[in-house]
């Protein structure tokens, strides 16, 4: 427990670049993410992932490979890696994915979209934040 802490920590202080690395899966391949990890940064449990996913709870430890389960992983980083561009600190990010409600969405946060498969919604909502704080 304190190893994965230290491990979360550790990729965390290298920004979006070092969350991506942290959260590669070297055994499974070189396209795939560890829903183990991921669930470790978010600070979920199983449940919860597979939940959100929409995928059967032992499909996080026995299929971590599941298309659905890589898709859902992927949409999640686009909108995590968008607000680390937005606010420069991927720690923030990720408080930022998991609770901050967004208005325009009825005050759903960005990880309740991604689970509706909304995620697209929110990028383009980010992509305005970006561009009114630019222009």
């Amino acid at each position: 427990m304190q190893a994965t802490m230290l491990q979360t920590s550790a990729a965390l202080s290298h920004g979006f670049e070092g969350l991506i690395d942290f959260l590669r899966d070297k055994e499974a391949g070189p396209s795939i993410l560890s829903p183990k990890r991921f669930s470790d940064i978010l600070s979920m449990d199983v449940q919860t992932l597979a939940s959100q996913a929409h995928v059967h709870r032992n499909t996080i430890s026995r299929a971590p490979t599941s298309e659905s389960l890589q898709n859902f992983l992927r949409e999640a980083l686009r909108l995590i890696c968008a607000a680390c561009d937005l606010t420069g600190d991927v720690s923030r990010a990720i408080f930022w994915y998991r609770n901050e409600p967004l208005p325009p969405f009825g005050y759903k946060t960005a990880e309740q979209m991604v689970s509706e498969g909304r995620a697209e919604d929110v990028l383009r909502y980010v992509s305005s934040l970006e561009a009114g704080a630019a222009g």
